[in-house]
Parts: C-alpha cells; sequence; structure tokens
C-alpha cells in the first residue's frame, strides 16, 4: 500500500478516491488531488522516468490530448494525469515543485474541476495501462459534516451547482458530506459506479434517511436511488474532502435551471433506473 501523509494532501484544496468513473479508482486506488489553480505542484519526490502524451475523448469544452507522466518514488512508480508537463526525463522533482499547468481534459465530466490524478505502482507492474494501481492510504483524519439536504445555491455552473450548506466554517482540516451516521462519503452518487468512504465502516449505509447502498470496509457498493433537487432529477451528488468552505455539489448532465440565490431541498429516492455514468 502506498501512503500520502497530511503534509502533502494539505498542498491541495481538495480530494478524493472514489468520485470517478474510471477502473484506475477502484477501491480506492487512485486520488485525484485539486489544488485550487491551473499551477500543478507535485505530490511525490523522485525522478521522472517518463512522460507520454495521449488521446482524450472528444469533448467541446476540453483538451484534445493529455499527459501521463511517470515519477520513480523508490518502492513505487507514481503515475500522474491532467497535467502538461514542465519537467523532463531524467529530471528530479520534490514534493510542492512545479510539474506544469493542469489540462482540461477530456476525460473530464463538464462539472469536473482541474485536478492531478495519481496513481502508484510496483516497479515490476504494467506501469501504462489504466488499472492495475495498488491502495492509497490517506495521513489525514476526514470530519463527517451532518446535512439536512437543504441548502441556498452559492455557486451555478452550466451542468452542476454548489450549495452553502453542509457548512465546514470554522473547523480546521478537511471535512465532507456525512452519512446519516456520521460517516464522511466519498464518490459520485450514484452517477458512478461506486463510493467509498474517509473511516471504516460495514454495513448499509444512508443518506437525508435512505439507503444509499452496502459498505465493505471502506468501498461502497451504491444501491438503487436517484438524486433530486427540489422536484427536478439531478444526475447525482458529488463527493469528496475539501479543506475550503465546504457545500453540497450537485450535478447534471443537460443543465438544471437554477440560480444563485435559489434555496434547494435535496432527497434520495429509491429508483429502478438509477443513473450510472461509469
Amino acid at each position: 500500500m502506498a501512503s500520502l501523509p497530511a503534509a502533502v494532501l494539505d498542498r491541495y484544496e481538495r480530494f478524493s478516491r472514489y468520485n470517478s468513473p474510471y477502473p484506475a479508482h477502484d477501491a480506492g486506488c487512485a486520488i485525484d488531488l485539486y489544488p485550487g489553480t491551473d499551477r500543478a505542484v507535485s505530490p511525490v519526490s523522485g525522478t521522472v522516468r517518463s512522460v507520454r502524451t495521449v488521446r482524450c475523448p472528444d469533448r467541446p469544452y476540453a483538451a484534445s490530448e493529455d499527459h501521463l507522466l511517470l515519477v520513480d518514488c523508490g518502492p513505487h512508480v507514481a503515475r500522474m494525469l491532467h497535467v502538461d508537463p514542465d519537467v523532463e526525463v531524467g529530471e528530479r522533482v520534490d514534493v510542492g515543485d512545479r510539474l506544469g499547468t493542469l489540462v482540461r481534459s477530456g476525460f473530464f465530466g463538464r462539472w469536473v474541476d482541474n485536478h492531478v490524478h495519481l496513481g502508484f505502482r510496483r516497479p515490476g507492474q504494467n506501469l501504462h495501462r489504466a488499472s492495475g494501481s495498488i491502495p492509497i492510504d490517506l495521513g489525514v483524519s476526514v470530519t463527517g459534516l451532518e446535512w439536512d439536504g437543504r441548502g441556498t445555491v452559492v455557486e451555478a455552473g452550466q451542468t452542476h451547482v454548489r450549495l452553502d450548506s453542509p457548512s465546514g466554517r470554522g473547523r480546521r482540516g478537511f471535512a465532507a458530506l456525512a452519512d446519516d451516521d456520521g460517516v464522511g462519503l466519498d464518490g459520485g452518487l450514484v452517477h458512478y459506479g461506486g463510493g467509498g468512504t474517509f473511516a471504516t465502516a460495514e454495513g448499509e449505509r444512508s443518506l437525508l434517511g435512505t439507503p444509499i447502498g452496502e459498505a465493505d470496509g471502506r468501498g461502497i457498493e451504491w444501491a438503487d436511488v436517484a438524486v433530486f433537487a427540489d422536484d427536478r432529477r439531478a444526475t447525482g451528488l458529488s463527493l469528496f474532502a475539501s479543506r475550503v468552505p465546504f457545500g453540497a455539489k450537485l450535478v447534471f448532465r443537460e443543465g438544471h435551471g437554477f440560480e444563485v440565490g435559489d434555496d434547494i431541498a435535496v432527497s434520495i429516492k429509491p429508483a429502478a433506473d438509477p443513473i450510472r455514468l461509469g
């Protein structure tokens, strides 16, 4: 297992291990690090081993090319994506050094903010295939924030809205939206195939009074449910850990009609046709 200490994670505003449709994130084996700027800084120390340009899915809002950056860290090789690198093969980088500029990648949904994707492999593994990374242990605790499902829109994008609650104001460190038992949640509920928790949890989990899935330690297999904002069906809830002012993020594939200042009541209901994007 690889680990990321607090000194690394504290360089980023947000992170998530499960909020992705891609197999690299299965079982918490990759992490997305959101710096809040377009400047990509290194989460690892080591020697640049390879830089490879890859084609992206065609998206009108995103770049057509991305880059895979491999850094030899000794016991592990770090795999990073979504950075247009300024570093070269053979160059030494340390934690906090500039890697380059974040790429608005075609691998992202429109609602996804720019970030560094990080995974680790053992040196003898296939370093280029998408799956095969080892689990990542986090050197920080994440506070679970209680929520009654209500909030006011403070940010409205084309395919997302962010609410002013639950609020992490006045707290230090990372926080996440909590389930009904106070355990912080991670992932895309339920638009991505599975999610996870920021603390060890077993058995049925629920949110806003509705069962949302079964936990097996830290992963969750989502139940068949749907997320609603008032009476409008959302694609889902985006779940992550953040150390900046928190607020639930609702995502929509094709717009939503909400504006900044609107008051919203979010609910979760059983559904025979849950939205699954990956």
